[in-house]
């Protein structure tokens, strides 16, 4: 049997149970949406609509927002004054020291 002849039949058997079952429900009084009779509810037509206090209420809501924004990122963050630690002059004279010996031996082991 060819494919588009089973369907056709289903969908004739489709449409007799679907009329049968809207027949026994109107009997009860009971309509589902599965059934031809039942109506869909209407689709709202275009776009929905603020009006000028809405936008305004919502505009005035937006702006404080932002003025907190930026009243909270005008106060600087208190940060930490750190005091700057100088080093003795004894302790930079050993450094320096250090460093020329370091130097020093490099500067001889290159040669060697």
């Amino acid at each position: 049997m060819d494919t588009k002849n089973i369907l056709a039949d289903l969908r004739a058997e489709f449409s007799r149970l679907t009329k049968a079952i809207a027949v026994l429900e109107s009997l009860d009084g009971t309509v589902t949406a599965t059934t031809p009779t039942a109506k869909a509810a209407p689709k709202r037509g275009g776009r929905r609509r603020m009006s000028a206090a809405g936008r305004k209420c919502i505009s005035e809501a937006a702006k404080a927002r932002w003025a907190a924004r930026r009243m909270q990122a005008a106060k600087p963050a208190a940060k930490k004054t750190s005091v700057r630690r100088t080093m003795s002059a004894a302790a930079r004279k050993k450094i320096a020291e250090a460093q020329r010996k370091r130097w020093a031996a490099y500067r001889k082991a290159k040669t060697a």
